[in-house]
């Protein structure tokens, strides 16, 4: 577990939660407690709180990029343009799940479909979400289909256990340091974290 540095964290939703929880374990850091989790407006709001609590102490935040902005440093000037240097702000090209795609091979077993029909690129990915989703719907398993993609006439963009799915394949299949190979915003949240990790 390196030193036993604590690292807290502030996400968006439960999915990231369980996404920077595994990278700070990855980085050789302990997760601490995980703020937020009500979306990004709410992150927004908070992003000063976070910075100065990680004048004390090591902190993630980890918001996607979506398309607020066109590059990642783009919303990090726009969010916090002082950033104190134990606040690791990191922002997922264009959303988490571009970094879970990144693990093609993991991704392809862990949803049934063939590991050619997963995107190559997938930071460069409008929608990841929808890409996902949109794999999903060509899984060999009937419990992925129902629990991954919405239902007709849901109005929904995802289906019912969409996050719980995710978790899921965070906890037990997902290999971050292969994922880094592919998404370059994920490299440098790792190094990020792996920083925070050597501090005392």
């Amino acid at each position: 577990m390196g030193n036993g540095v604590v690292i807290s964290a502030a996400v968006e939703g439960i999915v990231d939660e369980a996404l920077a929880r595994a990278l700070i374990v990855f980085a050789g850091a302990i997760p601490g407690p995980t703020y937020g989790k009500e979306g990004k407006p709410f992150l927004r709001q908070r992003i000063a709180g976070y910075n100065a609590a990680a004048r004390h102490a090591p902190w993630l935040v980890l918001v996607d990029l979506d398309r607020e902005h066109d590059c990642a440093p783009a919303l990090r000037a726009a969010w916090l343009p002082q950033r104190v240097p134990r606040l690791c702000f990191r922002v997922a090209v264009r959303a988490i799940e571009a970094w879970l795609l990144a693990d093609v091979e993991q991704i392809a077993v862990f949803l049934s479909v063939a590991r050619e029909k997963v995107p190559r690129d997938p930071e460069a990915l409008t929608n990841p979400k929808a890409a996902l989703v949109q794999l999903a719907r060509g899984s060999r398993r009937k419990g992925v289909r129902e629990d991954i993609v919405p239902r007709d006439g849901s109005g929904r963009s995802v289906g019912p256990a969409y996050a719980s799915r995710l978790i899921e394949f965070i906890s037990t299949s997902w290999r971050p340091h292969i994922a880094a190979q592919q998404a370059a915003s994920l490299q440098r949240a790792i190094d990020c974290l792996k920083w925070l990790a050597t501090l005392t």
